[in-house]
């Protein structure tokens, strides 16, 4: 089978997105999901289908030698006090010299249900990538992520977004100005992550190198000048809704000078990169997003 292409119907593919993006309850989702249970195949086995493997998608182990990692606590004052998040060393950095190699560091902003073991494992593929990766936890005021993302969602809309938002504002700011980080930053993040990443853009100015939204959303047009850094958009072209909004975020960027590439990959649905949800996956666009990700930050991050 190829596997550029989902193997359940695109509908319920999309049923499982509004579900995840909080647009339906989980009883609409199950109830919705009755008109694909056809030719044998179950509601509860399209629902195995579509929820995380976080042990399938997992590239990196969280005991791999070549990393070291540990989980850190940032004070937030203008967010909810403090934030934690884990943190991702590659381990040649620092056996090269007797002193703490300096490197360049990327910020990685989960989607809207937590620090899941997704997101720590492309913090762990950035370490390897030879950055210093930090992945903060939006849910820390309430306990941190819960180890389901449907709990985690559920935390999620609870938490002041306002104040979430500058808890990623101070997470990239602790980043920037660790003694064993360069003092170049990046930041990625993916759905949810993916616009806040933008926002960083926007807040940060000259004080964030570059960011890599994936299908995230775009930041308000007046907005938009105050960007510095480097901006490289991906976006899945099934996913109508944000890849519409990259004609007009190019034409602004490009207005304000500010270096930058977009791309829309064929095929490809909203969460692409996720190979923990193998029906959203696909991997020719994931790992071409990816390298070019890699591209970018080796671009404009290192010193």
């Amino acid at each position: 089978m190829d596997p550029a292409k989902p193997k359940l119907p695109s509908g319920a593919i999309e049923l499982y997105n509004l579900f995840i993006h909080g647009e339906i309850t989980r009883r609409e989702f199950m109830d919705r999901l009755q008109r694909f249970a056809i030719g044998g195949l179950a509601v509860t086995a399209i629902v195995e289908a579509l929820m995380p493997n976080y042990a399938l998608g997992q590239q990196v182990s969280r005991t791999d030698d070549r990393i070291e990692t540990s989980y850190e606590t940032v004070p937030s004052p203008q967010g909810n006090g403090s934030i934690k998040g884990y943190l991702v060393r590659p381990v040649s950095a620092d056996t090269r010299s007797e002193t703490v190699a300096k490197l360049p560091g990327i910020l990685v902003v989960h989607e809207n249900r937590g620090l899941n073991p997704h997101i720590e494992d492309i913090a762990r593929r950035l370490a390897l990538a030879n950055f210093m990766a930090f992945a903060p936890d939006g849910l820390t005021s309430l306990g941190g992520y819960p180890g389901d993302d449907y709990k985690g969602g559920l935390l999620f809309s609870k938490v002041d977004p306002k104040k979430m938002a500058e808890d990623f504002v101070a997470s990239a700011m602790w980043l920037k100005s660790r003694a064993d980080c360069t003092g170049k930053i990046g930041a990625t993040g993916f759905c949810y992550g993916g616009g806040i990443a933008n926002t960083l853009a926007v807040r940060l100015g000259a004080d964030l190198a570059a960011a890599v939204p994936f299908y995230g959303a775009v930041p308000a047009a007046d907005d938009i000048p105050k960007i510095k850094a480097a901006i490289l958009v991906h976006h899945g072209e099934l996913d109508t809704r944000l890849a519409a909004t990259w004609p007009a975020y190019d034409k602004a960027l490009t207005a304000a000078n500010v270096p930058h590439e977009g791309y829309i990959y064929p095929g490809a649905v909203h969460g692409f990169n996720c190979d923990a949800t193998p029906e959203r996956y696909n991997k020719p666009a994931a790992d071409l997003a990816w390298q070019r990700t890699i591209d970018w930050f080796n671009k404009y991050v290192r010193v």
